[in-house]
Parts: C-alpha cells; sequence; structure tokens
C-alpha cells in the first residue's frame, strides 16, 4: 500500500526522541528507583479553583460544539492580554487550539510549504523538527552558542539565512537553553526578518517563568506586527498541561487565512476547558509565582550539587522549568552519558542529541521535582562522572 510522503518525513522525529524517557518510565513501572528529570510537567497541580471553574463549566453543559475561533470569553480574555501589551490588539487576531503544539503546527501549516525554508535557533525544542518537516519545508538551523549564553545573534542569523527561507521559529524564553531574549535582541533581529521579508512565529509558553530578566516579545513591537505570529498556552503558565488549551495571535488577515485550516482540523476546542482558560486569564493565581521560585531554587541547587563533579559543567537558565549541563569533560558524549545515568545510577534526564546539534555534549534537566530528589539526582551524576574520569575505572 502507498503512504503519503508526509509519513516518511517524520518517520524518525516522533516519540523515538523520547526513548530514554519511555525506557525510564518502564524502569520505574519494574520498582526501580528512577528519578526522572526528563520532561517539562509541572509538579504543582492547577490551582483548585481552576478546576472547580471547570467542573462548574461541565455541569452547566458547557460540553457541546464550539466554534472555530474559540469561545467568545476566552478571545476575549486573551485579547485583553494582548492589549495590555499593544494597544491595537482585537479579538480578530486570536485564534484558539488544544495546546501551544497544536497552534504551532496550525501556524506553520499556514506559513511553510514544500521547499522552503524555517530558521530555527538550535539547539530547539524536540518537537519543532517534527512541526516544520510536516508541512514539507526544511529546517535551517541558527547555532546559540553558549558563550553567548544561547541567544540568538544578528549575525549567526544572517550567516544561515538561504534564499528559500520564509519563517524564522523563535522561542523565548527558550527551551531547552532558558534564554530569554532582551528587546533590543528581538528588535535587531526583527529588522533581519524585515530586511529579507520572513515571517516570525515565536513560542512563548514560558513567559511567566522568566527568574530576572525581563521578558520581551516581538508582538509588542510595532515595527513587527505584521509579520509576528504568537503561540502560547496555560500548560505552563497554569500548570495544565493536560488541559490542552493554547492560542495564537497575530495579524488579521493572517488569523482569517489561518482560520480555515483550523475549523478543518479541529472546528474548535471544549467550551469547559475555555471557560477555564478565561478565567485563569482574567484573574490573580499563584501557580506562576509559586513555580517560578521553586525552579529557580532548584537551579541553584543543581550548580551547588555538581560544583565538585569532575568533567561536569552546569548552564544555568534565565527562565524556564531546565537547565542544561555539559558532560564533555567526562569524555562521554550526552547520549552516552544520559544511558548510562540511567542504566547505572537510575537518574533519567534528556540527552542533548534530543535537541539538535549543538547540544550533543549536553544533558536537559527538569527541575519539576522536589529539591531532596534534585539533591540525590546530583549525587547520583557525580557519582557516574567520577567513575567516567578516573583513571582506574572504565565507564560501562
Amino acid at each position: 500500500m502507498r503512504y503519503a510522503s508526509i509519513t516518511s518525513r517524520l518517520a524518525d522525529l516522533g516519540s523515538g526522541k523520547w526513548s530514554l524517557h519511555i525506557r525510564a518510565r518502564q524502569l520505574k513501572a519494574s520498582g526501580a528507583d528512577v528519578i526522572e528529570l526528563t520532561i517539562g510537567e509541572p509538579d504543582l497541580p492547577p490551582d483548585q479553583v481552576l478546576l472547580d471553574e471547570c467542573q462548574r463549566a461541565m455541569n452547566a453543559g458547557r460540553y457541546r460544539y464550539s466554534n472555530g475561533r474559540g469561545e467568545p470569553a476566552v478571545v476575549a480574555a486573551l485579547a485583553e492580554k494582548y492589549r495590555r501589551r499593544r494597544a491595537d490588539v482585537t479579538a480578530e487576531n486570536i485564534l484558539c487550539f488544544p495546546g501551544t503544539q497544536t497552534a504551532l503546527f496550525a501556524v506553520m501549516l499556514g506559513l511553510a510549504e514544500a521547499g522552503d525554508g524555517v530558521l530555527v535557533g538550535d539547539p530547539l525544542y524536540a518537537t519543532y523538527e517534527g512541526v516544520i518537516r510536516s508541512t514539507g519545508a526544511h529546517p535551517v538551523l541558527v547555532p546559540l552558542k553558549p558563550e553567548f549564553g544561547f541567544h540568538m545573534r544578528t549575525e549567526d542569523l544572517k550567516e544561515a539565512i538561504t534564499p528559500e527561507c520564509r519563517v524564522l521559529l523563535l522561542n523565548t524564553p527558550h527551551n531547552p537553553t532558558g534564554a530569554v531574549l532582551t528587546a533590543a535582541e528581538i528588535a535587531a533581529i526583527g529588522e533581519v526578518a524585515r530586511r529579507h521579508n520572513l515571517w516570525i512565529v515565536c513560542d512563548e509558553v514560558y513567559e511567566e517563568l522568566v527568574f530576572g530578566a525581563v521578558f520581551a516579545s516581538p508582538f509588542d513591537n510595532p515595527d513587527l506586527a505584521e509579520r509576528t505570529v504568537v503561540v502560547s498556552s496555560i500548560s505552563k503558565s497554569h500548570a495544565a498541561p493536560g488541559f490542552r488549551s493554547g492560542w495564537a495571535a497575530g495579524p488579521v488577515e493572517f488569523t482569517n487565512r489561518l482560520l480555515p485550516i483550523s475549523e478543518t482540523m479541529l472546528f474548535g476546542v471544549q467550551p469547559f476547558i475555555a471557560d477555564m482558560t478565561a478565567y485563569a486569564l482574567t484573574h490573580r493565581i499563584d501557580t506562576a509565582r509559586q513555580m517560578r521560585e521553586a525552579y529557580r531554587r532548584r537551579a541553584g541547587r543543581i550548580v551547588h550539587g555538581l560544583a565538585q563533579a569532575p568533567g561536569v559543567f552546569v548552564l544555568p537558565p534565565e527562565a524556564g522549568m531546565f537547565t542544561l549541563i555539559d558532560v564533555s569533560g567526562t569524555g562521554l558524549s550526552g547520549e552516552a552519558f544520559a544511558w548510562a545515568l540511567l542504566e547505572e545510577e537510575k537518574v533519567a534526564v534528556m540527552p542533548g542529541s534530543s535537541f539538535g546539534n549543538e547540544a550533543q555534549n549536553l544533558l536537559r534537566v527538569s527541575l519539576t521535582v522536589p529539591d531532596p530528589d534534585i539533591d540525590e539526582a546530583c549525587r547520583r551524576i557525580t557519582s557516574l562522572a567520577e567513575r567516567c574520569t578516573s583513571r582506574t575505572e572504565r565507564c560501562a
């Protein structure tokens, strides 16, 4: 039987990138004492008031079909959220989707096609390559270098641009590096995009988890408004990843053109989840502050806990729920170290190879477990690092 070419383009870009995480879950299920530091799933539950609002909406019969753009209350709440950042935003700038991932998939489908290039920073979030290749386009990697804090530099962007490039996919705050672009950096990047007539798609799902830097967005810059689309959700800001409630915000012409694509895929999101999302966006809820404090503290504990680990160097984040660790000094790649760490020490982290060429010597470590687990994980990482760098022992 014949298959569409998309099945070949995405054949190696699905769950294979998460094979270590899947193996860790298998070990845990068999009773192994695994410390899981792989995926970005908040360890706090959603605030009870949101669960109550969701249940209230279901009990009130809010479980019928929605419309393609989004339920009026959540669309209005999103328009107000972005209007506080840029005065000319209206409901027509908004489209609702089940999560950031779906929003990004639809947005990219509306902007790129076969033969196009999509510029994206490397390291990059593990699903980005699949999102890009699903359209028939191909990723054009822009190196994000640790010596510059993993911030995208205009000189690296300019060097990467090719004639077929149509879109620049940004992610700030960045996963997996935790880098937060400044307004000045975004303006300079935006000028390059303007000169080359590039769309800017910006994934801002970690907006509420910035530690000390100031969050900035190309969407807020009037000079970039006509070419910028933002995607985000309540998955991280309100510790609600399973509710799959996200959105895209962009120029009116763009959202009107994308609406038939969205309707063809989904024709609406769940009204009871939309009501909960509207409540989350219009009320003061403390979840993001609690997570910010916890993740910043845990990142500091990893810096302290691995200070004496031979061959290991921690790259602290500016935001988000991960930190990166360079293990090149141990003599192993990130992939080899991560698998040895799981099998020998029962600590599960993501190998940097899941996040692009520039992350081959790195580990991505989630900050979403209690402090004692962070400390114990550091002890186990140190133990493996000592064995790998020892002259008398051989790392298995």
